[in-house]
Protein backbone atom coordinates (compact mmCIF):
# COMPACT_ATOMS: atom_id res chain seq x y z
CA UNK A 1 0.00 0.00 0.00
CA UNK A 2 1.56 3.29 -1.27
CA UNK A 3 2.98 5.45 1.82
CA UNK A 4 0.48 8.25 2.85
CA UNK A 5 1.67 11.93 1.99
CA UNK A 6 -0.43 15.18 2.88
CA UNK A 7 -0.13 18.80 1.77
CA UNK A 8 -2.05 21.51 2.96
CA UNK A 9 -1.81 24.71 0.42
CA UNK A 10 -2.11 28.43 2.33
CA UNK A 11 -3.14 31.13 -0.11
CA UNK A 12 -2.15 34.42 0.20
CA UNK A 13 -3.22 37.43 -2.08
CA UNK A 14 -5.82 37.40 -5.14
CA UNK A 15 -8.09 35.27 -6.01
CA UNK A 16 -6.00 34.50 -9.21
CA UNK A 17 -3.47 32.61 -6.37
CA UNK A 18 -6.75 31.06 -5.06
CA UNK A 19 -7.19 29.46 -8.63
CA UNK A 20 -3.33 28.53 -9.13
CA UNK A 21 -3.74 26.41 -5.78
CA UNK A 22 -6.29 24.51 -6.89
CA UNK A 23 -4.78 23.46 -9.80
CA UNK A 24 -1.60 22.62 -7.77
CA UNK A 25 -4.29 21.28 -5.56
CA UNK A 26 -5.54 19.14 -8.61
CA UNK A 27 -1.95 18.25 -9.49
CA UNK A 28 -0.95 16.66 -6.37
CA UNK A 29 -4.52 14.87 -5.92
CA UNK A 30 -4.24 12.96 -9.22
CA UNK A 31 -0.42 12.14 -8.10
CA UNK A 32 -1.52 10.15 -4.86
CA UNK A 33 -1.15 13.21 -2.24
CA UNK A 34 -4.09 13.55 0.52
CA UNK A 35 -4.95 16.90 0.81
CA UNK A 36 -5.50 18.22 4.36
CA UNK A 37 -7.02 21.32 5.38
CA UNK A 38 -4.86 22.15 8.09
CA UNK A 39 -1.18 22.35 7.77
CA UNK A 40 -0.67 21.01 11.44
CA UNK A 41 -1.83 17.48 10.03
CA UNK A 42 0.11 17.91 6.68
CA UNK A 43 3.46 16.88 5.73
CA UNK A 44 4.08 19.37 3.93
CA UNK A 45 3.03 22.59 3.85
CA UNK A 46 2.77 24.51 0.37
CA UNK A 47 2.44 28.67 1.11
CA UNK A 48 1.19 30.23 -2.01
CA UNK A 49 2.96 33.17 -1.67
CA UNK A 50 1.94 36.87 -2.84
CA UNK A 51 4.51 39.73 -3.67
CA UNK A 52 2.16 42.83 -4.89
CA UNK A 53 2.91 45.20 -2.56
CA UNK A 54 5.30 45.81 1.08
CA UNK A 55 2.62 44.92 3.43
CA UNK A 56 1.23 41.56 1.14
CA UNK A 57 5.52 40.45 0.72
CA UNK A 58 5.17 40.80 4.68
CA UNK A 59 2.37 38.59 5.19
CA UNK A 60 3.78 35.96 2.80
CA UNK A 61 7.15 35.79 5.06
CA UNK A 62 5.10 35.95 8.10
CA UNK A 63 2.86 32.59 6.56
CA UNK A 64 6.07 31.24 6.05
CA UNK A 65 7.38 31.32 9.00
CA UNK A 66 4.16 30.58 10.89
CA UNK A 67 4.24 27.24 9.01
CA UNK A 68 8.07 26.56 9.77
CA UNK A 69 7.16 26.62 13.35
CA UNK A 70 4.70 23.81 13.12
CA UNK A 71 7.77 21.44 12.56
CA UNK A 72 8.26 21.84 16.26
CA UNK A 73 4.45 20.86 17.28
CA UNK A 74 3.11 18.89 14.59
CA UNK A 75 3.35 16.55 11.66
CA UNK A 76 4.89 19.23 9.68
CA UNK A 77 8.56 18.34 7.74
CA UNK A 78 8.48 20.83 5.08
CA UNK A 79 7.66 24.23 4.47
CA UNK A 80 7.74 25.42 0.25
CA UNK A 81 6.60 28.66 -1.01
CA UNK A 82 4.94 28.99 -4.19
CA UNK A 83 3.31 31.74 -6.16
CA UNK A 84 4.05 35.31 -6.65
CA UNK A 85 6.59 36.24 -4.50
CA UNK A 86 8.63 32.53 -4.91
CA UNK A 87 8.92 33.73 -8.78
CA UNK A 88 9.73 37.11 -8.36
CA UNK A 89 12.40 36.82 -6.15
CA UNK A 90 13.68 32.70 -6.56
CA UNK A 91 16.92 32.30 -5.04
CA UNK A 92 16.77 35.36 -3.06
CA UNK A 93 13.83 34.79 -1.10
CA UNK A 94 15.60 31.20 -0.27
CA UNK A 95 18.85 33.09 0.77
CA UNK A 96 16.95 35.51 3.49
CA UNK A 97 14.76 32.73 4.03
CA UNK A 98 16.25 29.92 4.91
CA UNK A 99 13.16 28.67 7.42
CA UNK A 100 11.68 27.44 3.88
CA UNK A 101 12.47 24.53 2.55
CA UNK A 102 11.75 24.82 -1.10
CA UNK A 103 11.41 28.29 -3.27
CA UNK A 104 9.09 26.88 -6.06
CA UNK A 105 8.82 29.03 -9.26
CA UNK A 106 6.19 29.11 -11.99
CA UNK A 107 8.12 26.98 -14.12
CA UNK A 108 7.83 24.05 -10.98
CA UNK A 109 4.30 23.71 -11.32
CA UNK A 110 3.95 20.62 -14.09
CA UNK A 111 6.26 19.11 -11.76
CA UNK A 112 5.10 19.80 -8.35
CA UNK A 113 4.48 16.30 -7.12
CA UNK A 114 7.82 15.15 -7.65
CA UNK A 115 9.70 18.56 -6.22
CA UNK A 116 7.74 17.94 -3.41
CA UNK A 117 8.21 14.36 -2.72
CA UNK A 118 12.07 15.74 -3.50
CA UNK A 119 11.99 17.81 -0.76
CA UNK A 120 10.22 15.44 1.64
CA UNK A 121 13.08 13.17 1.45
CA UNK A 122 15.20 15.73 2.32
CA UNK A 123 16.83 16.48 -1.20
CA UNK A 124 17.50 20.07 -2.31
CA UNK A 125 15.34 21.67 -5.73
CA UNK A 126 17.45 24.61 -6.91
CA UNK A 127 16.07 27.63 -6.80
CA UNK A 128 15.48 29.51 -9.94
CA UNK A 129 17.04 32.92 -10.75
CA UNK A 130 14.51 35.77 -10.79
CA UNK A 131 13.33 36.34 -14.71
CA UNK A 132 11.56 39.46 -16.45
CA UNK A 133 8.76 36.50 -17.73
CA UNK A 134 7.59 39.02 -20.13
CA UNK A 135 10.61 37.84 -22.31
CA UNK A 136 9.51 34.63 -22.07
CA UNK A 137 7.00 35.41 -25.15
CA UNK A 138 6.54 36.86 -27.99
CA UNK A 139 6.13 40.85 -28.55
CA UNK A 140 2.89 40.33 -30.68
CA UNK A 141 -0.18 39.22 -28.90
CA UNK A 142 -0.69 37.30 -31.94
CA UNK A 143 2.04 35.02 -31.54
CA UNK A 144 1.84 33.80 -27.88
CA UNK A 145 -0.90 31.01 -28.20
CA UNK A 146 1.93 28.43 -29.15
CA UNK A 147 4.61 29.44 -26.58
CA UNK A 148 5.55 26.94 -24.38
CA UNK A 149 5.65 29.05 -20.75
CA UNK A 150 4.38 28.17 -17.98
CA UNK A 151 1.06 30.15 -17.11
CA UNK A 152 -0.54 28.82 -14.08
CA UNK A 153 -4.40 28.10 -14.42
CA UNK A 154 -4.29 27.98 -18.30
CA UNK A 155 -4.17 25.00 -20.35
CA UNK A 156 -0.68 23.43 -20.43
CA UNK A 157 -1.24 19.70 -20.56
CA UNK A 158 0.17 17.92 -23.57
CA UNK A 159 -1.60 14.55 -23.19
CA UNK A 160 -5.07 13.69 -22.22
CA UNK A 161 -5.36 13.47 -18.26
CA UNK A 162 -5.30 9.76 -16.69
CA UNK A 163 -8.85 8.15 -16.77
CA UNK A 164 -8.74 7.56 -13.38
CA UNK A 165 -8.56 10.66 -11.07
CA UNK A 166 -9.64 11.00 -7.71
CA UNK A 167 -13.16 12.20 -6.86
CA UNK A 168 -13.35 16.08 -6.80
CA UNK A 169 -10.47 16.59 -9.34
CA UNK A 170 -10.92 16.96 -13.22
CA UNK A 171 -9.49 17.86 -16.57
CA UNK A 172 -11.48 20.95 -17.02
CA UNK A 173 -11.72 21.20 -20.46
CA UNK A 174 -9.97 18.50 -22.58
CA UNK A 175 -6.53 17.48 -23.06
CA UNK A 176 -4.40 20.37 -22.82
CA UNK A 177 -6.73 21.95 -19.42
CA UNK A 178 -4.78 21.54 -16.17
CA UNK A 179 -5.98 19.48 -13.56
CA UNK A 180 -8.24 21.44 -10.62
CA UNK A 181 -9.03 20.55 -7.21
CA UNK A 182 -11.58 22.35 -5.23
CA UNK A 183 -9.96 23.65 -1.88
CA UNK A 184 -13.32 24.90 -0.17
CA UNK A 185 -17.49 24.43 -0.53
CA UNK A 186 -18.16 28.35 -1.43
CA UNK A 187 -20.77 28.53 -3.85
CA UNK A 188 -18.27 31.37 -5.56
CA UNK A 189 -15.47 30.18 -7.73
CA UNK A 190 -13.20 32.41 -9.65
CA UNK A 191 -12.00 30.75 -13.01
CA UNK A 192 -8.80 32.34 -14.94
CA UNK A 193 -9.53 34.42 -18.49
CA UNK A 194 -5.82 35.18 -18.74
CA UNK A 195 -2.75 35.94 -17.49
CA UNK A 196 0.04 39.22 -17.47
CA UNK A 197 -0.54 42.16 -18.76
CA UNK A 198 0.81 44.24 -21.03
CA UNK A 199 0.33 47.72 -19.43
CA UNK A 200 3.31 49.57 -18.27
CA UNK A 201 2.14 51.55 -14.82
CA UNK A 202 4.91 52.89 -12.85
CA UNK A 203 4.44 51.77 -9.82
CA UNK A 204 3.16 48.08 -10.59
CA UNK A 205 6.02 45.11 -11.04
CA UNK A 206 3.40 42.53 -11.63
CA UNK A 207 4.03 42.38 -15.63
CA UNK A 208 7.68 41.57 -14.59
CA UNK A 209 6.82 38.30 -12.68
CA UNK A 210 3.64 37.27 -14.01
CA UNK A 211 4.86 38.12 -17.66
CA UNK A 212 2.62 39.35 -20.84
CA UNK A 213 -0.62 39.20 -21.28
CA UNK A 214 -2.12 35.98 -22.92
CA UNK A 215 -5.57 34.55 -22.86
CA UNK A 216 -7.24 31.97 -22.21
CA UNK A 217 -9.27 29.96 -24.62
CA UNK A 218 -12.69 30.30 -24.50
CA UNK A 219 -13.65 26.63 -24.88
CA UNK A 220 -11.21 26.39 -21.82
CA UNK A 221 -13.03 28.97 -20.09
CA UNK A 222 -16.31 27.16 -20.59
CA UNK A 223 -15.51 24.19 -20.04
CA UNK A 224 -13.85 24.63 -16.50
CA UNK A 225 -17.23 26.44 -16.01
CA UNK A 226 -19.47 23.63 -17.00
CA UNK A 227 -17.28 21.50 -14.23
CA UNK A 228 -17.41 23.87 -11.56
CA UNK A 229 -21.17 23.94 -11.88
CA UNK A 230 -20.99 20.46 -11.48
CA UNK A 231 -19.37 20.54 -8.30
CA UNK A 232 -22.00 23.24 -7.29
CA UNK A 233 -20.64 26.41 -7.63
CA UNK A 234 -23.58 29.07 -8.50
CA UNK A 235 -21.53 32.52 -8.87
CA UNK A 236 -18.48 32.56 -11.16
CA UNK A 237 -16.15 35.23 -11.20
CA UNK A 238 -13.80 35.62 -14.34
CA UNK A 239 -10.24 36.97 -13.12
CA UNK A 240 -6.91 38.03 -14.68
CA UNK A 241 -4.87 40.82 -14.69
CA UNK A 242 -6.63 42.81 -17.37
CA UNK A 243 -10.29 41.13 -18.73
CA UNK A 244 -10.92 44.32 -20.75
CA UNK A 245 -7.29 43.04 -23.14
CA UNK A 246 -9.06 39.71 -23.03
CA UNK A 247 -9.09 38.10 -27.11
CA UNK A 248 -6.64 40.74 -28.34
CA UNK A 249 -4.01 37.68 -28.87
CA UNK A 250 -6.72 35.66 -30.05
CA UNK A 251 -7.87 38.05 -33.03
CA UNK A 252 -10.76 39.45 -31.25
CA UNK A 253 -10.77 42.17 -28.58
CA UNK A 254 -14.74 41.83 -28.51
CA UNK A 255 -14.43 38.19 -27.43
CA UNK A 256 -15.23 38.98 -23.83
CA UNK A 257 -18.83 40.32 -25.20
CA UNK A 258 -19.33 36.78 -26.89
CA UNK A 259 -18.30 34.66 -24.15
CA UNK A 260 -20.69 36.18 -21.46
CA UNK A 261 -23.64 35.00 -22.66
CA UNK A 262 -22.40 31.76 -23.40
CA UNK A 263 -21.53 31.01 -19.62
CA UNK A 264 -24.42 32.88 -18.49
CA UNK A 265 -26.01 29.64 -20.24
CA UNK A 266 -24.26 27.14 -18.14
CA UNK A 267 -26.87 25.02 -16.49
CA UNK A 268 -26.32 25.45 -12.87
CA UNK A 269 -24.75 28.86 -12.70
CA UNK A 270 -27.12 31.69 -10.97
CA UNK A 271 -24.19 34.36 -11.81
CA UNK A 272 -21.59 36.06 -13.65
CA UNK A 273 -19.25 38.35 -12.95
CA UNK A 274 -16.08 40.22 -14.16
CA UNK A 275 -13.24 41.62 -11.98
CA UNK A 276 -10.38 43.82 -13.12
CA UNK A 277 -11.25 46.23 -15.97
CA UNK A 278 -9.33 49.05 -17.18
CA UNK A 279 -11.28 52.31 -17.29
CA UNK A 280 -9.07 53.38 -20.45
CA UNK A 281 -10.18 49.95 -22.64
CA UNK A 282 -13.77 50.01 -21.74
CA UNK A 283 -16.19 50.02 -24.47
CA UNK A 284 -19.87 50.86 -25.21
CA UNK A 285 -20.09 46.98 -26.21
CA UNK A 286 -19.24 45.51 -23.58
CA UNK A 287 -21.11 47.91 -21.24
CA UNK A 288 -24.05 46.87 -23.09
CA UNK A 289 -23.06 43.20 -21.90
CA UNK A 290 -22.17 43.95 -18.37
CA UNK A 291 -25.49 45.85 -18.18
CA UNK A 292 -28.42 43.86 -19.99
CA UNK A 293 -27.14 40.10 -20.12
CA UNK A 294 -29.28 37.98 -17.94
CA UNK A 295 -27.38 36.28 -15.14
CA UNK A 296 -24.61 38.70 -15.81
CA UNK A 297 -23.83 40.89 -12.66
CA UNK A 298 -23.92 45.10 -13.40
CA UNK A 299 -20.71 44.77 -12.02
CA UNK A 300 -17.59 47.61 -12.28
CA UNK A 301 -14.37 46.98 -10.82
CA UNK A 302 -12.52 49.67 -12.66
CA UNK A 303 -8.54 50.38 -11.94
CA UNK A 304 -9.19 54.10 -11.45
CA UNK A 305 -6.15 54.48 -8.76
CA UNK A 306 -6.04 58.29 -9.08
CA UNK A 307 -8.13 60.71 -11.06
CA UNK A 308 -5.94 63.77 -11.15
CA UNK A 309 -4.67 64.06 -14.82
CA UNK A 310 -0.67 64.85 -13.68
CA UNK A 311 -0.70 62.01 -11.29
CA UNK A 312 -2.23 59.36 -13.46
CA UNK A 313 0.44 60.82 -16.60
CA UNK A 314 3.10 59.82 -14.03
CA UNK A 315 1.52 56.35 -13.21
CA UNK A 316 1.48 56.07 -17.83
CA UNK A 317 -1.91 55.68 -17.04
CA UNK A 318 -4.96 57.53 -18.71
CA UNK A 319 -8.06 59.50 -18.00
CA UNK A 320 -9.11 62.48 -15.46
CA UNK A 321 -12.07 63.28 -13.09
CA UNK A 322 -14.40 64.43 -15.95
CA UNK A 323 -14.21 61.57 -17.94
CA UNK A 324 -14.13 59.20 -15.02
CA UNK A 325 -17.38 60.62 -14.19
CA UNK A 326 -19.13 60.26 -17.29
CA UNK A 327 -17.81 56.52 -17.48
CA UNK A 328 -19.72 55.72 -14.60
CA UNK A 329 -22.81 57.85 -15.58
CA UNK A 330 -22.64 56.00 -18.56
CA UNK A 331 -22.54 52.96 -17.08
CA UNK A 332 -25.84 53.86 -14.61
CA UNK A 333 -27.70 55.06 -17.49
CA UNK A 334 -28.11 51.66 -18.82
CA UNK A 335 -28.20 49.85 -15.10
CA UNK A 336 -29.22 52.29 -12.43
CA UNK A 337 -28.32 49.40 -9.70
CA UNK A 338 -25.15 48.56 -11.60
CA UNK A 339 -21.91 48.14 -8.58
CA UNK A 340 -18.74 49.97 -9.29
CA UNK A 341 -15.29 49.80 -7.23
CA UNK A 342 -11.83 50.84 -7.43
CA UNK A 343 -8.53 51.39 -5.68
CA UNK A 344 -6.66 53.90 -5.39
CA UNK A 345 -2.49 54.94 -4.72
CA UNK A 346 -1.99 58.05 -2.68
CA UNK A 347 1.20 60.05 -1.85
CA UNK A 348 2.24 59.18 -5.35
CA UNK A 349 5.61 60.94 -6.56
CA UNK A 350 4.78 64.35 -6.94
CA UNK A 351 1.37 64.39 -5.89
CA UNK A 352 0.43 68.10 -4.94
CA UNK A 353 -2.69 68.91 -2.30
CA UNK A 354 -4.21 70.08 -5.62
CA UNK A 355 -3.75 66.34 -6.86
CA UNK A 356 -5.37 65.12 -3.98
CA UNK A 357 -8.53 67.55 -3.57
CA UNK A 358 -8.89 66.35 -7.15
CA UNK A 359 -8.79 62.77 -5.89
CA UNK A 360 -11.86 63.60 -3.24
CA UNK A 361 -13.56 65.84 -6.08
CA UNK A 362 -13.65 62.45 -8.05
CA UNK A 363 -14.56 60.23 -4.84
CA UNK A 364 -17.43 62.43 -3.77
CA UNK A 365 -19.44 61.90 -7.44
CA UNK A 366 -18.33 58.90 -8.28
CA UNK A 367 -20.92 56.82 -5.78
CA UNK A 368 -18.92 53.75 -5.50
CA UNK A 369 -19.68 50.97 -3.62
CA UNK A 370 -16.02 49.92 -2.38
CA UNK A 371 -12.81 52.01 -2.52
CA UNK A 372 -9.51 51.00 -1.75
CA UNK A 373 -6.62 53.18 -0.70
CA UNK A 374 -3.54 52.46 -0.68
CA UNK A 375 -0.48 54.51 0.43
CA UNK A 376 2.60 54.79 -2.44
CA UNK A 377 5.66 52.94 -1.88
CA UNK A 378 8.69 51.77 -3.94
CA UNK A 379 8.29 48.56 -6.00
CA UNK A 380 11.92 47.40 -7.21
CA UNK A 381 12.15 47.01 -10.70
CA UNK A 382 9.24 49.75 -11.49
CA UNK A 383 9.88 52.89 -13.04
CA UNK A 384 8.61 55.56 -10.34
CA UNK A 385 11.78 53.80 -7.57
CA UNK A 386 13.34 56.61 -9.97
CA UNK A 387 10.91 59.43 -10.01
CA UNK A 388 12.01 62.51 -8.08
CA UNK A 389 9.85 65.04 -5.40
CA UNK A 390 8.91 61.46 -3.45
CA UNK A 391 6.94 62.39 -0.68
CA UNK A 392 8.00 61.88 3.06
CA UNK A 393 6.61 58.81 4.74
CA UNK A 394 4.35 61.12 7.26
CA UNK A 395 2.69 63.26 4.06
CA UNK A 396 1.98 59.45 2.76
CA UNK A 397 0.51 58.28 6.01
CA UNK A 398 -1.42 61.41 6.68
CA UNK A 399 -3.17 61.49 3.02
CA UNK A 400 -3.82 57.71 3.58
CA UNK A 401 -5.75 58.41 6.78
CA UNK A 402 -7.47 61.36 5.25
CA UNK A 403 -8.93 59.12 1.97
CA UNK A 404 -9.43 56.24 3.85
CA UNK A 405 -11.61 57.53 6.11
CA UNK A 406 -13.53 60.10 3.82
CA UNK A 407 -14.00 56.28 1.54
CA UNK A 408 -15.53 54.96 4.59
CA UNK A 409 -17.79 57.85 4.32
CA UNK A 410 -18.48 57.45 1.03
CA UNK A 411 -19.15 53.94 0.87
CA UNK A 412 -21.51 54.14 3.83
CA UNK A 413 -23.03 56.59 2.38
CA UNK A 414 -23.79 54.88 -0.82
CA UNK A 415 -24.89 51.74 0.94
CA UNK A 416 -27.82 54.24 2.82
CA UNK A 417 -28.75 55.09 -0.77
CA UNK A 418 -29.52 50.73 -1.62
CA UNK A 419 -32.10 50.81 0.93
CA UNK A 420 -35.14 50.17 -0.13
CA UNK A 421 -33.92 48.44 -3.33
CA UNK A 422 -34.96 44.89 -4.59
CA UNK A 423 -31.56 42.81 -4.44
CA UNK A 424 -30.60 39.06 -6.03
CA UNK A 425 -28.56 38.05 -3.34
CA UNK A 426 -26.29 34.80 -3.41
CA UNK A 427 -26.67 32.91 0.07
CA UNK A 428 -23.28 31.97 1.05
CA UNK A 429 -22.84 30.99 4.42
CA UNK A 430 -25.60 30.51 7.74
CA UNK A 431 -24.15 30.22 10.87
CA UNK A 432 -24.25 31.48 14.22
CA UNK A 433 -23.48 34.30 16.36
CA UNK A 434 -23.79 35.16 20.38
CA UNK A 435 -27.22 37.24 18.75
CA UNK A 436 -27.89 33.86 16.97
CA UNK A 437 -28.47 32.46 13.69
CA UNK A 438 -27.16 34.80 10.99
CA UNK A 439 -27.32 34.23 7.05
CA UNK A 440 -24.95 36.36 4.88
CA UNK A 441 -24.93 36.62 1.32
CA UNK A 442 -23.68 39.20 -1.65
CA UNK A 443 -26.04 40.96 -3.95
CA UNK A 444 -24.96 41.75 -7.66
CA UNK A 445 -22.62 44.50 -6.78
CA UNK A 446 -20.64 42.91 -3.87
CA UNK A 447 -17.75 40.93 -5.10
CA UNK A 448 -16.08 37.88 -2.86
CA UNK A 449 -13.43 39.45 0.04
CA UNK A 450 -13.17 42.84 -1.24
CA UNK A 451 -16.79 44.45 -0.93
CA UNK A 452 -19.53 44.66 1.38
CA UNK A 453 -21.99 41.89 2.02
CA UNK A 454 -25.78 41.28 2.73
CA UNK A 455 -26.85 40.26 6.46
CA UNK A 456 -30.31 38.66 6.26
CA UNK A 457 -32.87 39.81 9.35
CA UNK A 458 -34.05 36.04 9.39
CA UNK A 459 -32.40 32.76 8.19
CA UNK A 460 -35.35 30.54 7.61
CA UNK A 461 -35.13 28.88 4.06
CA UNK A 462 -31.81 30.09 3.29
CA UNK A 463 -28.88 27.50 3.00
CA UNK A 464 -26.31 28.20 1.44
CA UNK A 465 -25.66 28.17 -2.58
CA UNK A 466 -29.23 29.52 -3.21
CA UNK A 467 -30.02 32.84 -4.86
CA UNK A 468 -32.89 34.55 -3.31
CA UNK A 469 -34.67 37.95 -4.13
CA UNK A 470 -34.49 40.04 -0.82
CA UNK A 471 -35.27 44.02 -0.29
CA UNK A 472 -32.31 46.02 1.81
CA UNK A 473 -33.87 47.60 4.60
CA UNK A 474 -31.23 49.17 6.55
CA UNK A 475 -27.13 49.15 6.51
CA UNK A 476 -24.44 48.12 8.74
CA UNK A 477 -21.48 50.12 7.78
CA UNK A 478 -20.64 49.17 3.92
CA UNK A 479 -23.18 46.59 4.65
CA UNK A 480 -26.45 45.90 4.03
CA UNK A 481 -29.55 44.56 5.90
CA UNK A 482 -32.19 42.74 3.77
CA UNK A 483 -35.26 41.31 4.03
CA UNK A 484 -36.00 37.80 2.31
CA UNK A 485 -39.07 38.20 -0.15
CA UNK A 486 -41.01 35.23 0.94
CA UNK A 487 -40.56 36.18 4.57
CA UNK A 488 -41.98 39.29 3.77
CA UNK A 489 -44.94 38.28 1.89
CA UNK A 490 -46.10 35.84 4.23
CA UNK A 491 -46.00 38.56 7.39
CA UNK A 492 -48.15 40.48 5.37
Amino acid sequence: MPERRTVALVTLGCARNEVDSEELAGRLAADGWELVENATDADVAVVNTCGFVEAAKKDSVDALLEANDLKDHGRTQAVVAVGCMAERYGKDLAEALPEADGVLGFDDYADISDRLQTILNGGIHASHTPRDRRKLLPISPAERQDAAVALPGHAQEITPAPADLPEGVAPVSGPRAPLRRRLGTSPVASVKLASGCDRRCSFCAIPSFRGSFISRRPSDVLGETRWLAEQGVKEVMLVSENNTSYGKDLGDIRLLETLLPELAEVDGIERIRVSYLQPAEMRPGLIDVLTSTPKVAPYFDLSFQHSAPGVLRAMRRFGDTDRFLELLDTIRSKAPQAGARSNFIVGFPGETEADLAELERFLTGARLDAIGVFGYSDEEGTEAVGYENKLDADVIAERLAHISQLAEELTSQRAEERVGETLQVLVESVESDEDGPVAVGRAAHQAPETDGQVVFTAREGLVPGRMVEAKAVGTEGVDLVAEHHELAEAAR
